[in-house]
C-alpha cells in the first residue's frame, strides 16, 4: 500500500486485517482503544512495540478507507 508502511496485511494474520507493523494488533483494535478513550500512553503501557507514528498511521488509514462511503448521521433533537 503506497504511504501506509506501518500497515501491514498478511493473508494468514490476524484473518488478512491490516496490522501495525506486522504485530497481532490490528488496526481496528488500536482504534478502538483510542475511541474508547485511552491515551497513547496507555496503548503503549499494554502493547509496548506501538508508536507514535503508528496511532498516526493508522488514524490516516481509517480516514483513508471510509473516505468514499457516506454514512446516515441521526439528527438530533
Amino acid at each position: 500500500m503506497n504511504g501506509f508502511d506501518r500497515i501491514t496485511i498478511e493473508p494468514g494474520k490476524m484473518g488478512g486485517q491490516p496490522c501495525i507493523r506486522g504485530h497481532r494488533l490490528t488496526v481496528e483494535h488500536l482504534l478502538r482503544l483510542i475511541g474508547a478513550g485511552w491515551s497513547l500512553e496507555q496503548v503503549q503501557e499494554e502493547f509496548p512495540f506501538i508508536e507514535a507514528a503508528d496511532l498516526q498511521q493508522a488514524i490516516a488509514y481509517a480516514s483513508f478507507s471510509v473516505r468514499e462511503f457516506h454514512l446516515p448521521v441521526k439528527q438530533s433533537a
